[in-house]
């Protein structure tokens, strides 16, 4: 029924560590939440639900555990559901994620034969036989990364976290995505284990296209909570770039890179983990404080806000893969992984598909820094943009503890990198992969070295030591010197300067903005109070920028519009056709019937030309009949 062996044991300590500091933060936060029993019940359900699926044994427990983690995230995004906008988010997430529920239930049917209760080595030698092991590859993917927030089932993420209160959008963003990609760690190895090529190639497509598209609508992300969910799409996306380049290093036979990869991407699960978490933490202590999403509304906040300000600084470096930060070490790994894979020759996919990848990862990190530089210097530095901003204080010291605890779990990361860079190495070699550990420290903990044949290395603790020294030398020259300071004004060409006159989030994006507008096509809008009639006079203006997503855009709404007409159809077709709604029934018996055929059993392509040519002939008579 449980199961406890190194995979589950790892993550549920991530759990943990995800939760500890959390439960810190939410004590603080309680006070402002109008409905606490509701509140604490979901809350503490979502967290027993995310470490019952970590340790569930078959599939029917694993299915418990992650419709209860569902059902309590989505009743916590409904905690406050006063503004319509809240209702339509969870109505969105709820939808979502039994979307992916549906694809997981159909491959727990295919691989137990029905029998929900068999053990995953079960399963393993009935997807061994299983005629389309392909499609089960998709039914896993499509559950897990829709819940995970990969493109282009990501659409939900930016709508319920921003929706959801502060402690919760850490909890979903920090902890649950890493559960969903669990499942697919748990699966692909014990379940669908060896993989083709293909399937490693399609994985690092998606993560390259999830990163890209996660960190370009951040950039021009103006809601605080809406761009840290979207830089959770791009850090999935980062994860699934190292996986995928694991799986076809183990597909080729390069299991010491293999290896290497797939700890590369659990490295960069708990990073994500914990940069992430302590950024919706922030992020909702100036909610608390201003009382609007808004960035634009933000500013000065680093003096009224230290604590929160220089966590979420903290935060931010590790997230932008500032060196010595986790976050970077994590990405040097991931581009290591890549970068060893020059001498491939064989593959053209592969030739096209990890060029592509390590330009996605350069990119993404170049954009990461200027989406994190926006959202700290115009939420913390400057002048004040709003009177809540002006009069905002730091949170409550339960609030400050959660924040300091996670920033503590961030700086153990990078310090004590080669205890958990062992722990994963256990964790593969349990699952029958080779230990790299002696590979990554040939010469002791100070440096980490690639396992590549012409890798790189790096020292964390010696950017660090440097980082402090040159720092330190500063600050003595500066207190040997004497140097005196002065305060002026600042000097804007005779202008007068003030909040208005500052950079805006619209304006620090507008470069990128214009350079994407293919995939923008952002709706501009420009207001101005004109002086008494004088079109070239005017007291005030304003300009705002919205963006629909490209794929909410082409995807989500076509559908909705394909399911309206069908249902339309349907439902005429119910109450004014009633001779032809049996018809319509027999003829759907017939798909069922020949699909479970296909699907079960090896077909000639003969065979199935005729059995499609029946069924459109039977449609034909039946369903649609004469045009009259």
């Amino acid at each position: 029924m449980f199961l406890y062996d190194t995979l589950s044991l790892i993550f549920v300590v991530l759990i943990l560590l995800g939760t500890l500091p959390n439960l810190f933060y939410s004590a603080g936060y309680l006070p402002h939440i109008e409905r606490k029993p509701y509140y604490l019940i979901h809350y503490f359900a979502f967290i027993f639900s995310m470490i019952g699926v970590v340790v569930s044994a078959n599939a029917l427990v694993f299915l418990f555990f992650w419709e209860l983690m569902s059902l309590s995230s989505w009743q916590l995004i409904l905690t406050e559901p006063k503004e319509k906008n809240t209702i339509e988010a969870a109505r969105f997430y709820f939808f979502m994620t039994h979307f992916g529920f549906i694809f997981l239930l159909l491959f727990f049917l295919i691989v137990t034969n029905g029998d929900l209760e068999m053990g995953f080595a079960q399963m393993h030698m009935i997807a061994k036989t299983f005629t389309y092991p392909t499609m089960l590859f998709f039914f896993l993917i499509l559950g897990f990364l829709s819940k995970a927030g990969a493109v282009p089932v990501h659409v939900w993420l930016p709508y319920a976290h921003p929706a959801a209160p502060s402690p919760v959008s850490a909890l979903m963003s920090g902890v649950m995505l890493k559960v969903a990609l669990y499942g697919m760690f748990r699966f692909l190895f014990d379940v669908l284990y060896p993989w083709p090529l293909e399937w490693g190639t399609f994985i690092l497509i998606i993560g390259s296209i999830t990163a890209l598209v996660g960190i370009l609508y951040a950039m021009i992300e103006h809601d605080i909570k809406a761009l840290l969910a979207n830089s959770s799409i791009e850090n999935i996306g980062i994860i699934l770039i190292a996986f995928g380049m694991g799986m076809i290093f183990d597909t080729l036979g390069m299991h010491t890179l293999s290896t290497f990869s797939f700890i590369a991407a659990l490295f960069h699960i708990f990073n994500h983990m914990g940069f992430k978490s302590l950024l919706f933490m922030g992020a909702g202590a100036v909610l608390h404080q201003t009382h609007t999403k808004n960035i634009e509304k933000y500013g000065g906040l680093i003096k009224a806000m230290p604590v929160t300000a220089f966590t979420f600084l903290f935060a931010a470096m590790s997230i932008t893969a500032l060196p010595p930060s986790n976050g970077f070490l994590s990405e040097w790994m991931i581009f290591q992984s890549m970068l060893s894979s020059s001498h491939i020759t064989d593959d053209m996919s592969l030739k096209l598909a990890i060029p592509f990848a390590i330009f996605a990862l350069a990119m993404t990190g170049g954009l990461a820094i200027a989406t994190f530089i926006k959202a700290y210097g115009i939420s913390f530095l400057g002048l004040h943009r709003s009177t809540n901003a002006k009069h905002a204080k730091e949170v409550n010291l339960f609030m400050q503890v959660g924040m300091v605890l996670m920033a503590f779990f961030i700086a153990s990361l990078m310090l004590f990198a080669p205890q958990f860079l062992h722990y994963f190495d256990t964790l593969f070699v349990s699952m029958g992969l080779p230990s790299v550990y002696a590979e990554i420290f040939p010469q002791g903990m100070l440096s980490i070295h690639s396992v590549g044949v012409n890798g790189g290395v790096v020292s964390p603790l010696i950017l660090l030591a440097a980082l402090i020294g040159v720092t330190s030398l500063l600050i003595f020259a500066y207190k040997l010197l004497g140097v005196k300071e002065r305060s002026y004004h600042t000097w804007a060409c005779g202008y007068k300067t003030g909040a208005k006159t500052q950079y805006t989030s619209t304006g620090f994006s507008g470069v990128m903005r214009r350079f994407f507008n293919w995939l923008y096509q952002p709706e501009e809008h420009f207001c101005k109070q004109n002086l008494a009639g004088h079109a070239t006079k005017f007291s005030d203006a304003s300009y705002e920028v919205r963006i629909k997503p490209l794929f909410e855009r082409s995807i989500y709404e076509n559908a909705k519009k394909l399911t309206n007409v069908m249902s339309y159809w349907v439902y005429r077709l119910a109450h004014f056709e009633q001779t032809r709604y049996p018809a319509m029934i027999f003829n759907l018996m017939l798909f069922i019937l020949f699909s479970y055929r296909v699907f079960t059993h090896e077909v000639s392509w003969e065979s199935l030309m005729i059995e499609s040519a029946m069924m459109i002939i039977s449609i034909k008579i039946l369903v649609i009949g004469d045009k009259k």
